[in-house]
């Protein structure tokens, strides 16, 4: 915790710093338990996402630890790639006594705007060691155009 000086207020009193004040510490208190959570849009059972835009598609990658490619459905629908799925709890003895126990289970969902259009029927996805990799083909109008410039 912070240590931050004092500072009285000045001669007028404002009815309204003390609301000022109240709504920095709630913005406070919701920002740092957002932070222990992920963030909204990942939830409890968050995963870091990369979006790569090359010349002629998009690349999604993403990091999902301890799944196997059942355990993870990606779909794509009007320009929004979701990737959703279940990481099930590992099966313990009945007379483990647990110390500690930080790994989220259950299940996770996380749609992202792409930001072109893309060619659907060209869609692919990979998952190696833990990392799904999705290839998004950009449609022709979506793919960069070098226009000539006349003189004239």
């Amino acid at each position: 915790m912070a240590l931050t000086r004092w500072q009285p207020r000045g001669e007028l009193w404002d009815p309204f710093a003390s609301l000022a004040d109240l709504q920095q510490e709630m913005n406070r208190l919701f920002e740092s338990s957002l932070r222990r959570l992920g963030s909204p849009q990942e939830g409890i059972w968050g995963f870091p996402i990369d979006v790569v835009e090359e010349k002629d598609h998009l690349i999604v990658r993403a990091n999902l630890p301890g799944l196997t490619k059942d355990d993870v459905t990606v779909t794509y629908h009007d320009g929004y790639l979701t990737i959703k799925g279940e990481k099930k709890v590992e099966s313990t003895t009945k007379d483990a006594n647990w110390h500690r126990q930080e790994r989220a289970y259950g299940s996770f969902s996380r749609t992202i705007e792409l930001p072109v259009a893309v060619d659907i029927k060209k869609i692919e996805a990979q998952f190696r060691d833990g990392v799904l990799t999705v290839t998004l083909p950009k449609t022709e109008e979506a793919k960069p155009r070098e226009i000539q410039i006349k003189v004239g």
